[in-house]
């Protein structure tokens, strides 16, 4: 379900990892074009309960019972929950631990189907742009799709993230 205006999962490189584990992994191994899979989180009842308990007290949220009777039919997690979830796994497999800066920000959240308790989730992340820094050129900018998918692969959020990573390459003076 990626955007319509990128090539089709046919004409990039499909892959379940980097060539490069995220301990050696600089602004040059984000390829545009590449697309990476990684993950498997199962979300808890108790978990979702207490996230949004915590963040997000809708009833859909913290009551089973009650969330019987709303719209959604049963309990479901909190979309920052989701959120939260796709972020530790972009963590875990996708974001470099030797030339992470951080990020500006990210955009576009859009949550298409709610998570319930059982799901396990995973993360598709095609990377769309990986540019040099006008203003510091010791870096780079990565800008990614990020599609959270649920076990039957159905997308239920969606996200564009955007990454500031050292280069290898880069030599002062």
């Amino acid at each position: 379900m990626f955007r319509e205006n990128l090539p089709s999962t046919e004409k990039v490189r499909m892959n379940s990892d980097f060539p490069v584990p995220k301990e050696r992994r600089y602004f040059e191994d984000y390829l545009p074009g590449s697309v990476y899979e990684f993950g498997a989180y199962t979300v808890e009842e108790e978990e979702i309960i207490a996230f949004a308990k915590k963040y997000d007290p809708q009833i859909f949220h913290v009551d089973p019972v009650a969330a019987k009777e709303t719209v959604f039919g049963g309990l479901i997690a909190s979309g920052w929950h989701t959120a939260a979830i796709t972020m530790r796994l972009l963590v875990d497999h996708y974001v470099s631990s030797v030339a992470g800066m951080g990020s500006p920000g990210a955009d576009s959240i859009v949550w298409y189907k709610p998570v319930r308790p059982g799901d396990t989730l995973s993360i598709r992340v095609k990377i769309e742009e990986a540019r040099v820094s006008n203003s510091k050129p010791d870096r780079g900018i990565v800008t990614a799709y990020v599609e959270t998918l649920n076990q039957r692969k159905e997308v239920v959020m969606t996200r564009t993230a955007v990454s500031i990573l050292k280069r290898r390459s880069y030599k002062e003076g």
